[in-house]
């Protein structure tokens, strides 16, 4: 079994979705990939988060969703 049947067999796997699963929190050490597309493909991709870089993602947007309206709320306020 190659890293791409690994993958495909664990995205396949229910336990490794948070429920609800259409909210595509994943959660897998054996999937490689860092983004992979939700379960229902209309609504995107998601992190990986049993994958370092995964981690590193979820952290980077959220912070940048921070900065964002940490600088809306201030250049409202002026």
């Amino acid at each position: 079994m190659d890293q791409d049947d690994i993958n495909n067999t664990e995205w396949n796997d229910s336990t490794n979705w948070s429920p609800p699963r259409w909210l595509g929190i994943y959660f897998s050490k054996k999937d490689s990939r860092s983004w992979v597309p939700k379960p229902f493909p209309i609504l995107g991709w998601t992190v990986n988060l049993g994958q370092p870089k995964g981690v590193m993602w979820a952290l980077l947007i959220g912070a940048a969703a921070l900065a964002i309206a940490f600088l809306a709320g201030w250049l409202s306020a002026t």
